[in-house]
């Protein structure tokens, strides 16, 4: 069976390298803004470059909040990239901006204490055990990042009914959040379409999930 895949277009984000990077997958990738194909997909991918409030106000022109929630609430995979992680949590801030995000993680997302901003190319990043993305690679393993704002305390723990989400770190300046695996919901701060024969292992083993 083919694995059917849907870009989330709510113009914003690297659309048509993510969509290469997930066909090398197998699947099959529709880049759309359509509701209905965004909740009938196997996988959803929500991308996402820039800032934070414009990312939120385009997500919530095309009512991509609601798709994330409902898809979620079914349990539907979903997966963000770069910007699309940071709008997860509950709240951006940007220039003393605060911006309400799609609140599935609580958390805020901030500039990130660092001598050089933006953090801006190749870092390893420390996975957990257990981590299913991660599947066959180790901690020299390098992906692409290019942000100035980031996660820096994950606010999740676990509780009744459901298992603590699995928490990749990575450091520059400061630690903070480079990938979340919550079961159906996962996400990467890097860009996992523009890492090379390690993104596309993760992407592989994302697809694998679905």
């Amino acid at each position: 069976m083919v694995v059917k895949v849907v870009v989330l277009d709510y113009g914003s984000g690297n659309l048509r390298s993510a969509e290469r990077a997930l066909a090398r997958t197998g699947a099959e990738v529709t880049v759309t803004a359509d509701r209905d194909a965004a909740m009938e997909a196997d996988g959803l991918v929500v991308p996402g470059v820039g800032a934070y409030s414009a990312c939120m106000r385009g997500l919530k022109a095309v009512r991509g909040e609601q798709i994330i929630g409902r898809r979620l609430a079914g349990g539907r995979p979903v997966l963000g990239i770069c910007v699309g992680m940071q709008i997860l949590f509950a709240e951006g801030v940007e220039h003393g901006e605060h911006t309400e995000g799609c609140g599935e993680w609580p958390g805020v997302v901030e500039r990130l204490d660092a001598p050089v901003l933006p953090h801006m190319g190749w870092n390893t990043v420390q996975a957990p055990e257990g981590s299913v993305l991660f599947d066959g690679l180790d901690d020299a393993t390098r992906f692409y990042f290019v942000h100035s704002y980031g996660v820096r305390k994950f606010e999740l723990q676990a509780g009744d009914g459901f298992r603590q989400p699995l928490v990749t770190w990575a450091e520059h300046g400061v630690p903070f959040v480079a990938a979340v695996e919550n079961g159906p919901l996962m996400a990467t701060q890097f860009h996992p379409e523009k890492s090379g024969d390690a993104g596309a292992v993760l992407l592989r083993n994302w697809v694998g999930t679905l």
